[in-house]
């Protein structure tokens, strides 16, 4: 099992961005999704999650201006950024939970993808 993300660029403050995560591989279901951040120097974070069913939760400092998305046919989450801040700009990391056929069975997992870097500067 692979994510994919992309979509991170350098913009100015105000701008808006979509990154884009598709997971793929042997898959069974994809349960929750989610965009974590790590700027520099500091710990990863929560920016937001999606459930399978559709039930989002947001760190407080992007609420209102990131809408996180999925589109489970394609096993694909989205982070719709607007009036990006600098304070915005990190390496922004795709994850999922995601179950795998394991023999007669299956085996629940996270994974993660490689990373987008997002750069808010004037």
């Amino acid at each position: 099992v692979q994510l994919q993300a992309c979509g991170g660029d350098l913009v100015q403050p105000g701008w808006s961005l979509r990154l884009s995560c598709a997971a793929s591989g042997s898959i069974s279901r994809v349960n929750d999704m989610a965009w974590y951040r790590q700027a520099p120097g500091k710990k990863r974070e929560l920016v937001a999650r999606i459930t399978s069913g559709g039930s989002t939760n947001y760190a407080n400092s992007v609420k209102g201006r990131f809408t996180i998305s999925g589109d489970n046919a394609k096993n694909s989450v989205y982070l719709q950024m607007n009036s990006l801040k600098p304070e915005d700009t990190a390496v922004y990391y795709c994850n999922a939970d995601i179950r795998t056929p394991n023999g007669l069975g299956y085996i629940e997992k996270e994974y993660w993808g490689q990373g987008t870097e997002v750069t808010v500067s004037s």
